[in-house]
């Protein structure tokens, strides 16, 4: 009996979603970072085994949207979900609000009613053994959860539950993709999402969040055999430039180095990275260009 489908990952900002997709995976393919908001588009990682074919989507954090980006990734947790023979609704146990869940709870209530759901405590390994209990009783009891698994992404504690549960709930069905494929993104996005995570990771306050890293050129050069990968990172005002520049350029040639390395990890072989700075304002709030682009 082969089983095939799509279970959408979904939760709060920094619950884990990209963090259990990877692991799940074994390959880094989502941007991970502390801070909100790293994941931007859905991204499918799919696992095959001899019988299954599981395609994880992961999802943007749910959020209340305030400009037109955080209602573009809105849009992507709904046609996610819609599109899912699984739901995994992850919660960060050191972090349960039992008003947030109850809100999420009636938001997306008919599709939680449409499709087998299940519900997935992550980051026990930072809480005592006792509070992860009562927390599964508590949401049982609040919500009437039967089905919550405890696991930790980052140490990968209770995945292989995890994983036997969801394919479990999967529908018959043929491979939608070849056995050999892990994700449905070309080469150009991972190489955006690679530079967009360090941009996280080396800079504060709204410049992480005011960043498009647009990927306008990659090809490989027969003289040279490498991938030549020419991009714009695109802020939204011009004051941003400077910070991002750092003093003497010196931040924007660490991004551009820490950058070109962690493209060259992924791709497997060396490249020519080329950075450049733009800015069009209020990129965030412009439908247009959101369009265009996303």
């Amino acid at each position: 009996m082969i089983k095939s489908g799509y279970a959408a990952i979904i939760g709060k900002p920094n619950a884990g979603k990209s963090t259990l997709m990877n692991a799940m995976l074994e390959f880094k393919l989502s941007a991970v970072n502390p801070k909100v908001q790293t994941t931007r588009n859905r991204i499918l990682g799919i696992m095959t085994g001899k019988d299954h074919q599981l395609i994880f989507i992961d999802t943007p954090g749910i959020l209340e949207p305030k400009y037109e980006m955080q209602k573009f990734m809105m849009r992507e947790i709904w046609s996610s979900i819609k599109e899912a023979d699984v739901i995994v609704y992850i919660l960060d146990a050191q972090n349960i609000n039992l008003n947030e869940v109850k809100k999420i709870e009636e938001e997306f209530k008919k599709d939680f009613r449409r499709v087998p759901r299940l519900v997935v405590l992550n980051k026990i390994d930072l809480i005592p053994q006792e509070n992860v209990q009562q927390k599964m009783v508590d949401l049982r009891d609040e919500f009437g959860f039967n089905d919550i698994i405890p696991v930790s992404a980052l140490t990968k504690f209770n995945l292989d539950t995890l994983k036997a549960r969801i394919i479990e709930l999967l529908p018959e069905g043929d491979f939608y993709y070849d056995p050999d494929t892990l994700t449905n993104k070309p080469e150009k996005f991972f190489v955006s999402e690679i530079i967009r995570e360090n941009i996280l990771s080396l800079y504060q306050e709204e410049i992480p969040y005011s960043v498009f890293v647009d990927v306008r050129e990659f090809k490989v050069r027969e003289a040279t055999q490498k991938d030549y990968i020419n991009v714009d990172i695109i802020l939204e005002r011009e004051s941003q430039k400077m910070i991002l520049l750092g003093k003497n350029g010196d931040m924007i040639k660490r991004l551009g180095e820490m950058s070109r390395k962690g493209i060259e990890e992924f791709l497997g072989k060396e490249v020519f990275l080329k950075l450049f700075v733009k800015v069009r304002k209020d990129w965030r709030k412009d439908s247009r260009f959101l369009r265009s682009n996303f």
